[in-house]
């Protein structure tokens, strides 16, 4: 990763002295900028992914300088943490009202200053990220032209309910949190954050799903096949690890195993993504107490791996129509996810150059069969 940019704007050129000294440790590339024009005017030179503004400085003063930058579409997304000697609620308020991201009080703390603008350029990070995955979506448009019509309806009735209910659980709980705080105990307080931490973690989930498939119907739209890999397919390290998984839904004991071992020509992360998806899967459309059985068998010269459960079940119909975002009787079974994760199994096998398939009896049983190439020694 390069490294991060930070503008310093003060009137006092000790003072960037100070910071610099502050932030020496860290592989930061720290800019200083005497006045608020000055920094305004080197925006384009340093590219800042930060800026320390301090508040009180001769002619315009730091808050003016931030509204003007935070006016600016092309740095709005940098964060600006105010460096103040202000201490009263108003004055702070209008710091955030100029778009402050944060402040931070004089004389500058060395740890409180680390925290402060690790975090700032975490959020920077995360913001970037986004854009990436922006222009990604825009150069796969083509790709997903051929089913709009299929992904229009899904994406409006199952990506936005997956996106915005952890983000409004996010959202309320630092709301609560921020109104009610001087009242709460440390439980109460440890309590919310767990909740938040939960819905940042499910959020988290649903990108990095999101990326994979990108990236995956990119590479396969311009014919890549997987870079060549080899692991290991361990019949000890696959029940340990899906046996962790099904833990966490107190159901580890419903897993049966059946496994011969091979070397397969796909990557460990890979084959860590195409078993989490379909232990997840079974767990979510089956019942407790009901057997998940996860079978494997050398073939020629394939590896064929199946996973069966006796849950719901899925029509004829219904399995022609599985696709990125396509979820089946929603409202009838409830169940987090936006119904991608068969689909990225799917993209990995065939990339890889194996098969997918799947076969089930309506509100019976399902099986999802796939074969991976082996490599001989």
């Amino acid at each position: 990763m390069s490294q991060f940019s930070l503008l310093i704007v003060d009137d006092e050129p000790d003072n960037f002295d100070v910071i610099e000294i502050l932030l020496s440790e860290q592989d930061y590339q720290l800019h200083y900028a005497a006045s608020g024009q000055e920094a305004i005017a080197s925006l384009d030179i340093f590219d800042p992914a930060l800026i320390l503004l301090d508040v009180m400085m001769p002619g315009i003063d730091g808050i003016e300088i931030c509204r003007q930058i935070k006016a600016m579409s092309k740095w709005q997304a940098v964060p600006i943490i105010m460096v103040t000697a202000l201490s009263s609620k108003s004055d702070l308020a209008y710091c955030l009202t100029a778009g402050a991201d944060d402040f931070i009080g004089k004389p500058v703390n060395p740890i409180e200053l680390r925290a402060r603008v690790h975090s700032m350029l975490r959020i920077k990070q995360q913001y970037d990220n986004i854009q990436n995955l922006y222009h990604i979506q825009e150069n796969t448009i083509s790709v997903l032209e051929s089913t709009l019509n299929e992904l229009r309806g899904n994406l409006a009735s199952t990506l936005s309910h997956e996106l915005n209910t952890p983000l409004n659980g996010i959202l309320g709980t630092i709301g609560w949190l921020k109104d009610e705080l001087e009242d709460m105990d440390m439980t109460q307080i440890r309590e919310l954050l767990g909740w938040a931490h939960e819905a940042a973690r499910r959020l988290e989930k649903l990108t990095n799903k999101f990326l994979i498939y990108l990236g995956l119907e990119l590479s396969a739209s311009q014919q890549h096949k997987m870079e060549s890999a080899r692991t290991e397919f361990s019949a000890s390290a696959i029940e340990t690890e899906l046996k962790y998984q099904a833990q966490k839904v107190d159901r580890s004991n419903d897993l049966l195993f059946s496994l011969e071992e091979a070397e397969i020509a796909l990557s460990e992360r890979s084959l860590s993504t195409i078993l989490h998806e379909l232990i997840d899967n079974a767990l979510k459309f089956s019942s407790p107490e009901t057997t998940i059985k996860v079978s494997s068998q050398v073939v020629g010269e394939m590896l064929h791996l199946s996973v069966h459960d006796s849950g719901h079940g899925l029509t004829e119909e219904q399995i022609a129509k599985i696709g990125a975002f396509m979820q089946f009787e929603r409202k009838r079974y409830e169940q987090q996810g936006t119904g991608i994760g068969l689909k990225i199994v799917q993209k990995i096998v065939e990339l890889a150059g194996g098969e997918f398939s799947m076969t089930s009896i309506y509100k019976k049983e399902t099986t999802v069969h796939i074969t991976l190439p082996i490599v001989r020694n």
